[in-house]
């Protein structure tokens, strides 16, 4: 590599600064809640302006969220929901997008217009629930995982994977006797691991994030999923039952506490899922991009 030239060196160090500057506008909301969440609480509702430290040094907030009955239930739950609605839509899509990609398919461009028509136009709220209500999913926990089985996005981006792959390699499975489901999970499946993953961390985030569908189609609280329990919390500010005990201190300031904890628990678990994933991220998302 030749040596840099003054006017690169220049750019070099005002991208790098822009750069540094951007991260840390991006990562100091996180930083405020988690050190608002080890604070004491007397001292931090005193406190105005930014923080660029806890002020004092408690786990009182987060020892009164994990006594929570209905916040631990709702974490279940939404484990439940992230590691069985994601190991469906997987299945669901990894079937959808196999069928999509193979030439031989009657009516293939017929069906893939309807199917990307769904990305424009939905039937709205009302017929979705009625539909729901009609086949007895109500109230259960099959209202949040069926009706968001395939995501036509994801779809595509499988299917464009799939047909990535050689169909000499196909042919040849084909020849040795294998039928179309040997080939999809025996051959199709393992050398598209980097699109898998992406598609376990799309699906597995919007499981972890979602709420709305519970808003909508639960009515059974130990269903909840931990999302539903936090914005209860947080927005009826519902935190006096988990103060009751509480002896000597602002209540009000240990509910404030309590909530920016909230947000630290809900928020870790999902954030250590992107590491493991994170070296798939680029190579699977390319794969099922560039063809569109």
């Amino acid at each position: 590599m030749g040596k840099m030239t003054s006017g690169e060196r220049l750019f070099q160090l005002v991208n790098n600064t822009l750069l540094l500057i951007l991260c840390l506008v991006t990562l100091y909301p996180f930083l405020y809640v988690l050190f608002a969440s080890l604070s004491e609480a007397d001292r931090l509702v005193q406190h105005r302006g930014l923080l660029m430290y806890p002020l004092g040094f408690s786990f009182q907030a987060y020892e009164l969220v994990f006594n929570n009955p209905m916040l631990i239930r709702g974490y279940l739950n939404t484990l439940f929901y992230v590691v069985v609605g994601t190991a469906f839509n997987i299945f669901m899509t990894a079937l959808g997008a196999y069928g999509l990609s193979r030439q031989s398919l009657m009516l293939k461009n017929p069906i893939m217009m309807m199917i990307v028509f769904t990305m424009f136009f939905g039937g709205g709220l009302i017929p979705t629930y009625l539909l729901v209500s009609e086949l007895g999913m109500l109230n259960s926990r099959w209202a949040l995982i069926i009706p968001s089985a395939i995501s036509t996005y994801n779809l595509i981006i499988m299917r464009t994977a799939f047909q990535g792959i050689s169909v000499h390699l196909e042919e040849a499975a084909k020849i040795d006797g294998a039928n179309d489901y040997t080939i999809l999970f025996r051959l199709i499946l393992p050398l598209s691991l980097p699109v898998i993953a992406v598609m376990v961390l799309f699906y597995g985030v919007s499981h972890w994030n979602s709420w709305f569908t519970a808003l909508v189609y639960l009515r059974d609280r130990d269903l909840f999923p931990l999302q539903l329990v936090l914005r209860e919390i947080l927005i009826t500010s519902s935190t006096d039952a988990m103060t009751t005990d509480v002896q000597g201190m602002d209540k009000a300031g240990i509910s404030e506490v309590i909530k920016y904890a909230m947000i630290i628990v809900s928020t870790v678990p999902i954030l250590f899922l992107y590491p493991f994933l994170q070296k798939y991220f680029v190579k699977g998302v390319l794969i099922g991009a560039v063809k569109g």
